[in-house]
């Protein structure tokens, strides 16, 4: 430590402009919504944490990129998603008060969303660095040691773990983290949905505009303020944007006012992010020199305002003008919406098999973060791109497993946005707002965990970080009918996530669900299979097919040579939370096995790999 202090100290003597940062923990390479999400939770578990964000504002594409109409998650308010959805009603006046738009439950200006998560990462020890670009990134035995510009001067800042939070995973590739891009091949995956030869096609991007109807604040609208004809302005391009025929994508469009509303926001406001017809853009980035990907977003940019050209003359919403909403020259959003980029090749690698079928693996038990949305992707605009039906690829609800967020060979890094470790089409679910809020709140748990117990982010324990989760609200199983008020979601949530008692997972719409049912009765053999991966010595104990009581319970200790006592189990039973009448003959449900069995066995104690493979 003397050294680095003497290194520093000799380098802002050679230049008055270098100033040094003082160490931390963890450093955070921008603060979208996964990044900053890892930097409340890193924050709060107690280590010192740096936030690094090219922009002036948090949340990225929730607030910067302008996509402010949250997609799935809805019945699943998971850790700081939950939190961040509670403030916006607590600022609008409750839930109706976000359901503006026919596209989603939660919609809200962007603008306020950033105040929010502002307000949500005040800490002592949280440095929020805006307007930050980092030069140089090097891993050196001492840790990472970052080069940024910010305000025309230099910076260094050492850390210990380092998190690419990126909207495309920039950083991967100057660190020589292995990563995948494009569409993968059934031979990389072994989805029988992805295409035969893999090739570099990535979903198209938007660039989001926000209208706000002035009709109100001006009784004689004058043409001032409407925008002007883009060069390359093609009225074609647009032309079916309010013909959307029935489909199961999004329903049959009526006119162009249900287009409009589609993601109404607050205030008269209107997000214009429309799939058909609309603003989506394709640029394919892989090999782009930075010139040249300035020139494709600037089309990208021309091609929003021409739609927006087209609402206002074409179609006669002239009422309808660009926002100030985040303060921009050209009032467009400070970054376009990627919805992809460079997947880190992880310690795990999560495809559509592990969604469809979780109990045919054991990645399940690794749950970090939680999904419902279904398999969506965006390549109207790219000819070239294999017609798949993405949309009719059909998995119920998911967690993402830790090792999706550790890269392989690299130690001390981790992914905490869209660039996480998933098949091309399994990104089409785990990019969307909820999730990503999801996976930068494990990322912030992992990286916690490692620095306390002075460890590898890649030996850090499975289970430890799910209990910090926990502690924290934040969902491992996508349980649809265990809420984080309930008073034995956690109880439930790590019998779930021990395999002990499984769920049930069905396709739902545009919300998956998988259910716990809490309030089924559970049968002796239901629950002594569930046990025995953790204690065989079970294997020998008689089990029916009737529910369980507490006499066998009291079997169960007996063949483990457990104590266990019938007037000290009754004492304990009601400050457990065990809501059944405490009865030798009452057949017990799911939820009281499950704190019954977290209580008395805790198998969620018993470690596990990143594979889901328990270890002794």
């Amino acid at each position: 430590m003397l050294c680095i202090r003497f290194f520093l100290l000799i380098l802002c003597l050679i230049s008055p402009e270098l100033h040094a940062q003082n160490q931390v923990d963890v450093l955070i390479i921008g603060g979208g919504a996964g990044g900053t999400a890892a930097g409340i939770q890193a924050a709060r578990s107690g280590v010192q944490v740096q936030i690094m964000e090219a922009t002036p504002w948090l949340g990225g594409m929730l607030t910067s990129a302008g996509v402010s109409a949250i997609d799935g998650n809805h019945d699943m308010p998971s850790g700081i998603w939950g939190e961040f959805r509670q403030r916006l009603r607590n600022h609008y006046g409750g839930a109706k008060g976000l359901a503006t738009g026919w596209v989603s439950h939660t919609l809200f200006e962007p603008s306020v969303g950033q105040e929010i998560l502002r307000e949500m990462a005040q800490f002592p020890n949280l440095k929020l660095t805006f307007n930050a670009n980092y030069t140089i990134i090097k891993k050196r035995a001492d840790g990472w040691h970052v080069t940024y510009e910010q305000n025309k001067k230099t910076h260094i800042v050492l850390a210990t773990i380092l998190i690419d939070a990126t909207e495309t995973g920039e950083v991967l590739p100057l660190v020589n983290a292995d990563f995948r891009y494009g569409m993968d091949s059934k031979v990389d995956t072994g989805e029988k949905e992805a295409p035969q030869n893999a090739n570099d096609i990535i979903q198209d991007l938007t660039y989001v505009a926000i209208l706000e109807d002035v009709s109100q604040i001006s009784s004689a609208l004058s043409k001032k303020g409407l925008v002007k004809k883009p060069k390359n302005y093609d009225p074609e391009a647009y032309e079916c944007a309010c013909k959307r025929k029935g489909g199961e994508m999004f329903g049959q469009v009526s006119g162009c006012e249900q287009m409009l509303n589609y993601a109404k926001l607050p205030n008269g406001k209107y997000m214009i992010n429309w799939p058909h017809c609309g603003n989506d853009f394709y640029i394919g980035w892989k090999d782009l020199s930075n010139k040249e990907l300035e020139n494709e977003i600037a089309k990208a940019k021309e091609f929003t305002l021409g739609f927006i050209y087209y609402i206002q003359q074409e179609l006669g919403f002239d009422h309808l003008r660009l926002a100030n909403e985040f303060g921009t020259k050209d009032k467009l959003p400070m970054i376009p919406y990627h919805r992809e980029g460079r997947r880190a090749k992880g310690k795990v690698f999560l495809t559509v098999d592990h969604l469809e079928r979780p109990y045919d693996f054991n990645l399940y038990k690794t749950g970090v973060a939680v999904g419902d949305y279904p398999i969506d992707h965006h390549h109207d605009k790219n000819a070239n791109a294999p017609v798949i039906d993405f949309i009719n690829i059909k998995v119920p609800s998911y967690s993402i497993p830790m090792g999706a967020l550790i890269p392989m060979d690299t130690d001390n890094l981790l992914v905490a946005d869209k660039n996480i470790s998933v098949s091309n089409i399994v990104n089409g679910t785990t990019r969307l707002q909820p999730v990503v809020l999801g996976i930068g709140q494990a990322a912030g748990a992992i990286a916690a965990t490692a620095i306390k117990k002075q460890r590898k982010v890649s030996e850090v324990s499975v289970r430890d970080v799910q209990q910090l989760l926990l502690e924290h609200n934040a969902y491992l199983l996508p349980l649809f009918d265990v809420k984080p008020a309930d008073i034995n979601f956690s109880s439930i949530q790590k019998i779930a996530a021990s395999g002990v008692l499984k769920t049930y997972g069905i396709p739902y719409k545009w919300a998956n669900q998988t259910f716990f049912y809490p309030e089924r009765i559970v049968s002796e053999y239901e629950l002594k299979q569930g046990l025995l991966p953790y204690f065989p010595q079970l294997e020998k104990l008689p089990a029916s097919g009737h529910g369980v009581k507490i006499s066998f319970l009291e079997k169960i200790m007996e063949t483990m040579d457990q104590s266990f006592s019938l007037a000290s189990l009754e004492k304990d039973w009601n400050d457990w939370g065990i809501f059944q009448t405490f009865h030798p003959d009452t057949e017990l449900n799911r939820e009281s096995v499950s704190v019954l069995v977290d209580k008395l066995l805790d198998p969620f104690s018993v470690n596990i790999d990143l594979q889901g493979n328990l270890q002794n």
